[in-house]
């Protein structure tokens, strides 16, 4: 295990709208409020152009292909998520993962992929003062990982 200690910043309640991608909208946020760290809830509709990533294609190869899902219809979705500043991106980067549910029927999986909001996703972002915090690129798995 690895670990930092971190405060708490500011804190917001942000609602997306209709068509937003929900990733690109919060990494757009933390870029302009020039939050480098956060933690963040998330409810609201996803619409059925939506796409998650629901594991890697196998668990045994690196570097990882990801299995993404489509969602056929609207969903409701509730999640959590944190972003980091991504050293291999230059910006912070957002890690949401969701459960999307529509009727008895239900999927889980990160957002990475563009879950676009039907009509609103409400959100609340807490940003964390942890400057060593950052997303370094592990050559091997072929993405960037969490170093506290």
């Amino acid at each position: 295990m690895k670990y930092a200690q971190a405060t708490l910043g500011r804190v917001y309640v942000i609602r997306l709208e209709h068509g937003d991608v929900l990733h690109e909208e919060i990494e757009r946020f933390c870029e302009t409020q020039s939050i480098r760290a956060a933690a963040l809830l998330v409810v609201g509709g996803a619409d059925q152009s939506s796409r998650l990533v629901v594991g890697p294609e196998r668990g045994d190869q690196a570097p990882i292909v990801p299995r993404v899902h489509a969602l056929a219809d609207i969903h409701e979705v509730a999640g959590t998520g944190t972003v980091f500043w991504d050293q291999a991106a230059g910006r912070p980067t957002a890690h949401i993962h969701l459960v999307c549910g529509r009727g008895n029927a239900a999927v889980a999986g990160c957002a990475r992929q563009g879950v676009v909001t039907w009509q609103i996703i409400e959100i609340v972002l807490w940003e964390l003062n942890c400057p060593s915090a950052a997303r370094v690129p592990d050559p091997q798995l072929g993405f960037s990982l969490l170093q506290p």
